[in-house]
């Protein structure tokens, strides 16, 4: 395999930093970081792989960094703007996308402009202008390559000529359950935000714990197959897999199912992704079937966590209704972590703002951000309207 050139975005994030410990593995040539405001890690990354540049979305934390990496040749580049001046300038043959929520759109879209080729970690994107996104990608020849766990399982069981898109009857989507499994609504209502971002088996972020506790997570994640593998939303199945072994599954019209099995590590997915379509030795721990361990699957409870047919119904609509959703979503999350609403709270706000929606019909991405960042601003004025009433 020759020594792939990688730009990643969000290099400081949970994988991001996966995604680091995969190129120094791999001994692949990192041409570009990017980081919010983190810039203590961000040096260390640079004097690790000397990139030739790196972007930095806080403005006065780009200075800094500016500053202590002057020595370097690493030339800094500074806001949302200089993000995506990286995504287009870096000569990488691969950039990974990082990004945490909506903030990640701009940069997809100019990695596509530039011809870059993608993996995706981030769902956001995808979820809220994934048709004008895949449109463009196709549009410019860019290969769009899931980096998360269920997509990237999916997509290897679709690796193949028996396994063509024309043969799937099914792709069945696992879930750990999170936190709460087996909780009914009555515990919901005693959730607080340390609870929700302990997650019993990945070690993620702050925001994609809640959704991964409130099921939304799982809900995207319905939008992301549903418009990267064109396969009908009531077609996309969710099973709840506690042991987190089995990621994905795809079941074919004659009946037969194709399953992707790792331990839970984010580096699989990113490795492969790196690598695709070649496979190189990695970090992972092999399964070791000479051991005794149980697989089990159960039904998603979609009554108690009413997010997850949510999603279902918001992609079936189409249109702007997954941008609605996601965009209420990241604003209610926020009001969450800062123990401003309850997480039933966080349900209801979702709900109403989809419920309420009448699809727009945007064809560009300016017009998807101006009602991502409108849906967000109602989701505030409301707390701020209920908050004002005690």
């Amino acid at each position: 395999m020759k020594q792939k050139r990688i730009c990643i975005l969000g290099s400081t994030g949970s994988v991001g930093r996966q995604a680091i410990e995969v190129c120094r593995e791999n001994g692949f040539a990192v041409t570009g970081l990017s980081a919010e405001r983190n810039i203590a890690l961000l040096e260390e990354q640079i004097r690790e792989f000397h990139p030739r540049y790196c972007a930095v979305g806080n403005e006065k934390a780009a200075a800094a960094l500016a500053v202590a990496v002057a020595d370097t040749d690493t030339k800094v580049l500074s806001g949302a703007e200089g993000i995506c001046e990286l995504a287009q300038i870096t000569d990488a043959d691969l950039i990974e996308n990082s990004i945490l929520g909506s903030a990640g759109i701009r940069p997809t879209m100019a990695a596509i402009a530039a011809g870059k080729d993608l993996a995706i970690a981030n769902k956001e994107p995808i979820v809220a202008a994934g048709e004008i996104i895949l449109k463009a990608a196709r549009g410019k020849g860019v290969r769009i390559l899931p980096v998360d766990s269920e997509h990237s399982a999916i997509f290897q069981c679709l690796s193949g000529g028996f396994n063509a898109h024309a043969y799937v009857s099914e792709l069945v989507l696992t879930a750990s359950g999170g936190p709460f499994f087996g909780k009914d609504r009555a515990f919901l209502e005693t959730v607080t935000p340390e609870m929700a971002v302990a997650h019993p088996v990945w070690n993620m972020g702050q925001k994609i714990s809640v959704d991964s506790a409130s099921l939304l997570n799982k809900g995207l994640e319905v939008i992301e197959a549903v418009r990267l593998f064109g396969i009908p939303a009531e077609n996309v199945k969710v099973t709840v897999h506690r042991q987190s072994i089995v990621h994905s599954m795809v079941t074919f019209v004659d009946g037969s199912t194709i399953a992707q099995l790792g331990y839970p590590d984010m580096r699989h997915c990113v490795q492969f992704a790196f690598t695709y379509p070649e496979r190189t030795p990695g970090l992972c721990k092999k399964l070791d079937f000479s051991e005794t361990f149980s697989l089990t699957f159960e039904p998603a409870d979609e009554k108690t966590f009413s997010l997850l047919p949510l999603a279902r119904r918001a992609v079936s609509r189409g249109g702007t209704f997954p941008t609605v959703l996601n965009a209420a979503n990241e604003a209610g999350v926020a009001l969450f972590l800062d123990h401003k609403i309850r997480f039933p709270e966080l349900f209801s706000l979702v709900e109403e703002a989809v419920e309420n929606h009448r699809d727009i019909g945007y064809e560009n991405i300016e017009g998807i951000l101006a009602l991502d960042h409108e849906v967000k601003q109602k989701v505030f004025e409301k707390y701020r309207n209920e908050a004002g009433k005690f």
